[in-house]
């Protein structure tokens, strides 16, 4: 064999779309360690075709949308590095005060993952397939230029959309607490938070022991030790420091709406693509109280955004102290509902896995009312979040439903506790009690079990 055709020029030697193939099934740190080590295989590692199979492969969002956010980045790859290190986060997360029905869907935006609280709220005659649910973001996490992230809260006060920036510190790989915190930082030339001195002088000559602790011993303590009633204090302080109005170009779309044609959907995109840079230009800035109507000239296509001007601003993270980082934690649950510690400010990923078994097909989330659908002439019911799990007790098997939201404006039972319990080794004899619902339609009992 010739000394020219062994080794990685061997390897190189092979078909693009065979390299492809065989890459497959590397992970994305394989392929960066297999590009150190020769020219050769940096550069075909560094390739669009690899790193875009390598972003279809996670399975994130669908292959058609990979392609419209390669407009916002400078690579496939660079793309990849921000959907590897969101991916986690992907899923239900629930408060660790049930009571309060916090419920958030953290999902795909646009070049970003958007955490969406689940509002309590009656279905309309429309229903759960035709009528919205009602919503709202709670933080937002974009991808910039380089495949790095930046992060928002989302906050509405006396009718106004705010921003409040941060910094996303890690995410692990299982990842299943979500922890808000504040941290002390170094600032150049005092920043935002300069006012920090007279909050604490403010603090010391109030007669809360709160606040005081807050004003004086917050650079001492780390966020987690400080008492409850102090870490909303600071947190309530830090984000009236930081906020800033959402522009009006801004606050239009988060996600691409479903079900419009080729040009409306175009249109989207470039709303989305714009949507997104202001909101990376208050970011990288540092200043979110900068007039963006002054850069009418800047350029508005993202991927130039690392060749501005605005990249060369002073380090975004000396000015945002208020962080989230997703952790791994051991806890306990009851009935699949996670026990919450109190001395944590944080959300907790509820484990909604696929059925194992045929005999478990109905597990997983499911979403409705009880008793027969809305119409329009009767009143809405209100919507329900229950997760359905199986498990064996006493030698039976049993589907159990917990409930995850409760759309009533009185709670009984609390979030988290069992809805019912179906004994599905006892089939029911008992007939249903209707034929067909409220539009007449037919309706199929497929199984009926005892339980409570």
């Amino acid at each position: 064999m010739s000394s020219d055709l062994c080794g990685s020029r061997l390897f190189l030697a092979l078909p693009d779309d065979i390299l492809t193939i065989i890459t497959s099934s590397f992970s994305p740190g394989d392929l960066c360690n297999l590009g150190l080590t020769c020219p050769g295989l940096d550069s075909f590692m560094s390739s669009h075709k690899v790193w875009l199979f390598q972003c279809d492969k996670l399975g994130l969002v669908p292959y058609t949308t990979l392609i419209e956010w390669r407009k916002g980045v400078f690579s496939y790859k660079a793309l990849c590095r921000f959907l590897v290190n969101i991916q986690p986060m992907i899923g239900t997360w629930v408060h660790r005060n049930p009571e309060l029905r916090h419920v958030v869907y953290v999902m795909p935006g646009f070049l970003s993952v958007v955490g969406c609280r689940i509002i309590p709220q009656e279905i309309g005659p429309l229903g759960l397939e035709d009528g919205p649910i009602l919503w709202t973001p709670v933080f937002e996490i974009l991808c910039n230029h380089v495949g790095s992230t930046s992060f928002f809260l989302h906050g509405r006060e006396r009718g106004v959309d705010y921003v409040y920036p941060g910094l996303l510190k890690s995410v692990d790989r299982d990842c299943n607490v979500l922890l808000l915190e504040v941290e002390h930082r170094h600032q150049r030339d005092g920043g935002k938070l300069a006012d920090l001195k007279n909050f604490t002088h403010e603090a010391d000559n109030e007669v809360s022991s709160s606040q005081r602790i807050v004003g004086r011993k917050w650079t001492e303590k780390p966020f987690i030790c400080l008492e409850s009633d102090d870490r909303e204090l600071l947190l309530e302080f830090v984000t009236s420091q930081v906020r800033d109005i959402v522009p009006d170009a801004a606050n239009v779309l988060l996600f691409p709406r479903p079900r419009i044609d080729a040009v409306d959907a175009q249109q989207d995109f470039i709303v989305l693509h714009e949507r997104r840079l202001l909101l990376l230009q208050m970011y990288e800035r540092g200043n979110m109280n900068h007039d963006l109507k002054s850069d009418e000239g800047s350029p508005l296509n993202p991927t130039e955004l690392g060749s501005s001007e605005v990249s060369k601003s002073v380090d975004c993270t000396c000015n945002y102290p208020a962080s989230q980082a997703a952790e791994t934690k051991e806890f306990y649950s009851c009935k699949h509902w996670p026990y919450m510690y109190e001395s944590l400010s944080a959300f907790y990923k509820f484990p909604i896995r696929a059925p194992k078994a045929c005999d478990e097909e109905y597990a997983g989330l499911w979403g409705g009312t009880f008793g027969l659908p809305p119409s329009a002439d009767k009143p809405g019911k209100p919507l329900f979040l229950i997760y359905i799990s199986y498990e064996e007790s006493e030698g039976k098997q049993q589907m159990i439903a917990n409930k995850i939201l409760d759309g009533k404006s009185r709670l009984s039972p609390f979030n988290g506790s069992t809805m019912f319990i179906v004994n599905i080794d006892e089939p029911s004899m008992t007939i249903f009690p209707w034929n067909t619902d409220q539009q007449s339609n037919p309706i199929s009992v497929m199984q009926s079990f005892k339980g409570e």
